[in-house]
């Protein structure tokens, strides 16, 4: 075997094809593994912009076997490992030269379809310079042909719509020439070890050599076995005395973190937990033969450790002010606050400042990322923002500021995707922006929960025992009589169902609540009877109301936006500089960039995704026609908007429904698209990203209390449906249970259930399987097909979770759940949504429980193949 190191482009250079062999599985990268890769290009294209020639970044090795010499000359070679970076690195080059192509850049695009993609003198599969397994072939080509069906469903079109969204919002931010630069960057600085088989190797032995190998040794191992060998005669102790109790305390996971966020404290902002052995190996090598200045850095360390675990369990701390901060942060979640609250910690314990100040620097952290939550601002740059601040901070106290001061400037600072909202930008976010649909549902708890306690209660609540949850007064889905109150306030201006989606998820028309159930949609008077015996008291102010209406959302808004001005202070004044643009917007173009191909959605759906009302949206669209995938918005009957048209210049022969239906989009007689296709405002959230996203649709995960909430489920079920529809439902979940299955049930007023698969002991299931005593952790290794929810009737297939988890992470199971549910009579799931949760009737149950229950027993069957004898 014969090993160099090259760039991709140089690699695929020539006459040549890599063909992916059929025992390889199919493409698996999906989002994290391509933002991984993204964000090291980024970082190269960053470097490049601002006159830094960096590094090669070393994407990893292929493995390459040579095959017969085609017609022509054109070399053959087998990918025996590598397949998903070449794979990755070629939807990347197809989705550039498509952004080249938008934009009328065509000798651009052709030298990238040239030089990187095709073989322009061969014919057939020859023609393609990579040829992925045959269940990918079909995608792969789509895309680099440029077919109406390039991206769509599956792990290569998400790849493509991924990298396109990507280069259509940068050149959106930063113009052609930072496309030209990330051109360069993909060209010649992503460095590939190739290593070449000789003729006659095995190449099946070499695949399952690879592929097959013992457990690797950790960043953090390779760091500890490295500073040993430097330690001959001091090893011993140093290993006794501050090694092994940090290791004790901190345990292998947090040591790695430790080790890393040592490299960030220390001023180096780029580095990556991948990483950490090579940069502290760097760092360390010219201390190697000094074991006095290596046991100083251990125990350096060692008496990190103890201020990183006041971090990650603040009840260690013993200022109780500081611990409060550090609390709050904790339950916020993440670890972006990490490497501004270590360097803290350093200043703090070494005598530089006193906990007050520190508390008071952490609160303006707090306060970034809060008001950037009630703006609705992207949380992509936030790790980046935090780990780029040490090196700031000391920046400026080297000015002379104060520990606090020199935090809250270096945050105010705007650069690149860093904003942090002004007050008057907070108080108009609070007003007007819908709260429940931005960030995470433990940190909407957490902003509320704040606000109650800034009314200072005499007996103050236990917020660990109370169970609260956020609410709604004016209910998402109000009775007649909410909207008879509504009309009174519409001025002849719009109707009240419009009013209604303009407020009801705002910061005004929230609260804490533990009666959920009985809250429900009930009218006004009733809810306040509820809230005025609740021991909190925004709950108390709100019941005092005499009604509630859009003059009492808004009242009650700008008093919180008084209250969050003060609680999270913000910026320096002159620092900040108004957004150039609603970031909803920029929601709005990555929603219809990752659209799949085959996919339709609506002017509403888009509008309860970023936030905002249908017209808004409708406006939007209309006065920027250039929007990518502007056709795939329909009127919410699936029809085509009369006033929709093609950007000037722009050569489309055909209709906005001919280019749908060319994608695989069916319509009717009268012009409505198939409602199976259509994407909804969840969907849309689950495409970009917005993991979180909730908007009353039912999509609920696993997690309920038992017994009760079966109990509860049989009864919506039965209350909600037909008694054919009931029993056929009941009749295959007790089906499943008698497989070996279990049901498990949601936690929120519609009582949803999953019939659950335990994780597997078998090989099968799982490649390194991980015993674990905790129901979360098995929970999050479970399979389940299906979530039923006996109020909508409507049963969802979770592809979207089934692609994290094997078996079913091959697309090729998945594809094959789709085609036997199709099979089904009744039961239409839409090609497009194989990466999303589509969902069919419950009556299906009813008329096809046979077929269904067939189904399920092939579920488990793939899950957990039979043993061999």
């Amino acid at each position: 075997m014969h090993a160099q190191e090259t760039t991709f482009t140089k690699l695929v250079h020539g006459e040549t094809q890599f063909q992916v062999p059929l025992y390889q599985r199919t493409y698996t990268w999906q989002r994290d593994e391509l933002r991984q890769l993204w964000d090291d290009v980024l970082e190269l294209v960053e470097d490049r912009r601002e006159g830094r020639e960096p590094a090669a970044h070393f994407l990893g090795s292929v493995v390459l076997a040579p095959e017969r010499v085609a017609a022509g000359g054109m070399q053959r070679w087998l990918v025996v490992d590598g397949q998903q970076r070449l794979t990755t690195l070629m939807l990347a080059f197809t989705a550039l030269r498509d952004s080249h192509r938008a934009r009328g850049r065509d000798k651009k695009a052709a030298r990238i379809h040239d030089l990187v993609l095709v073989n322009g003198y061969q014919d057939g599969n020859d023609h393609y310079r990579l040829l992925p397994t045959q269940a990918d072939r079909g995608a792969f080509t789509a895309c680099v042909e440029s077919l109406p069906t390039a991206g769509g469903p599956g792990n290569i079109g998400g790849a493509y719509r991924f990298f396109l969204a990507a280069l259509t919002e940068g050149e959106e931010n930063s113009g052609e020439d930072w496309v030209d630069t990330v051109e360069s960057v993909l060209r010649d600085y992503l460095s590939i070890v190739s290593i070449t088989a000789a003729e006659g190797d095995n190449v099946y032995r070499i695949f399952e050599s690879i592929n097959n190998t013992g457990v690797g040794l950790s960043q953090s191992d390779l760091l500890r076995n490295y500073l040993f060998m430097c330690l001959p005669k001091r090893g011993e102790t140093v290993y006794r005395t501050l090694w092994l109790p940090m290791q004790e305390l901190l345990g292998p996971a947090r040591l790695e973190l430790l080790v890393w966020l040592d490299l960030v404290v220390g001023g180096d902002y780029r580095a990556k937990q991948s990483e950490i052995y090579r940069d502290q190996k760097r760092r360390l090598e010219p201390l190697s033969s000094d074991e006095e200045a290596l046991q100083t850095e251990v125990s350096r360390l060692h008496v990190r450790a103890g201020r990183l675990m006041r971090i990650v369990e603040p009840r260690r701390e013993n200022d109780p002010g500081l611990r409060e901060v550090l609390e709050r942060l904790a339950r916020w979640g993440g670890q972006t606050h990490y490497p501004l609250a270590l360097l803290l910690l350093d200043r703090l314990d070494d005598g530089g400042c006193d906990a007050k100040e520190v508390a008071t620097a952490l609160t303006y952290a707090e306060s970034y990322l809060v008001r950037r939550l009630f703006a609705g601002s992207s949380t992509t740059g936030n790790n980046r923002t935090f780990m780029e601040l040490p090196k700031e901070v000391e920046r400026e106290l080297d000015n002379g500021r104060s520990l606090a001061d020199a935090v809250r400037h270096a945050l105010s600072a705007k650069t690149g995707t860093r904003l942090w909202p002004s007050d008057t930008q907070t108080r108009d976010s609070i007003r007007d922006r819908p709260f429940y649909k931005s960030g995470r549902s433990h940190q909407r708890y957490e902003i509320m929960r704040r606000f109650e306690e800034s009314y200072a209660a005499s007996e103050p609540v236990d917020y660990a025992k109370a169970q609260l949850t956020v609410e709604h007064v004016l209910p998402q889905q109000p009775a007649q009589q909410w909207f008879d109150l509504l009309a009174e306030e519409t001025d002849g201006k719009g109707t009240p169902e419009e009013l209604h989606t303009r407020l009801v998820h705002t910061l005004g028309n929230l609260t804490l609540s533990g009666d959920n159930a009985r809250l429900s949609n009930h009218p006004f008077h009733r809810k306040q009877q509820i809230l005025d015996s609740s021991a909190l008291r925004m709950n108390q102010r709100i019941a005092a109301q005499e009604r509630w209406g859009r003059t009492e959302i808004l009242e009650r808004a700008e008093e919180l936006g008084d209250r969050a001005v003060e609680l999270w202070p913000g910026p320096v004044d002159g620092l900040v500089h108004a957004d150039a643009e609603w970031v909803g917007w920029g929601e709005l173009r990555q929603a219809l960039l990752n659209m799949p191909a085959g996919t339709w959605t609506t002017y509403g759906d888009l509008a309860a995704l970023i936030g905002t009302s249908a017209v808004a949206v409708g406006s939007h669209v209309s006065s920027r026609p250039a929007l990518h995938g502007a056709y795939r918005v329909l009127l919410a009957d699936g029809k085509v908007s009369p006033g929709f048209s093609w950007p000037e210049g722009q050569e489309v022969a055909a209709e906005p429904r001919e280019v749908l239906e060319s994608e695989g989009v069916p319509f009717d007689e009268w012009g409505r698209a198939r409602r199976s296709h259509r994407l909804t405002a969840a969907d849309l959230a689950t495409l970009v990203g917005k993991d979180d996203f909730e908007n009353g649709a039912p999509a609920q995960s696993p997690g309920g209390d038992g017994e009760t909430a079966a109990a509860r489920f049989e009864s919506l079920l039965h209350a909600h449906q037909t008694p054919d529809t009931a029993e056929g439902v009941l009749a295959s979940l007790r089906f499943w249970q008698e497989l070996g299955g279990s049901l498990d049930y949601g936690k929120k007023s519609e009582t949803s259930c999953f019939p659950m698969l335990s994780p597997s002991p078998s090989p099968s299931l799982s490649p390194n399987p991980s015993p674990s005593s905790s129901p979360d952790g098995a929970r999050a290794r479970s399979l389940w097909p299906l979530a039923l929810y006996p109020v909508t009737g409507t049963a969802e297939v979770v592809f979207q979770h089934l692609k994290r988890r094997p078996p079913f992470d091959d697309e090729l199971l998945r594809r094959e759940l789709m085609a036997r549910l199709n099979r089904v009579e009744g039961i239409d799931l839409a090609a497009s949504k194989l990466d999303l949760r589509p969902s069919f009737s419950l009556e299906a149950f009813a008329e096809q429980g046979e077929e269904l229950r067939a189904v399920l027993q092939w579920f488990i069957d793939t899950a957990r193949p039979p043993k061999a004898d």
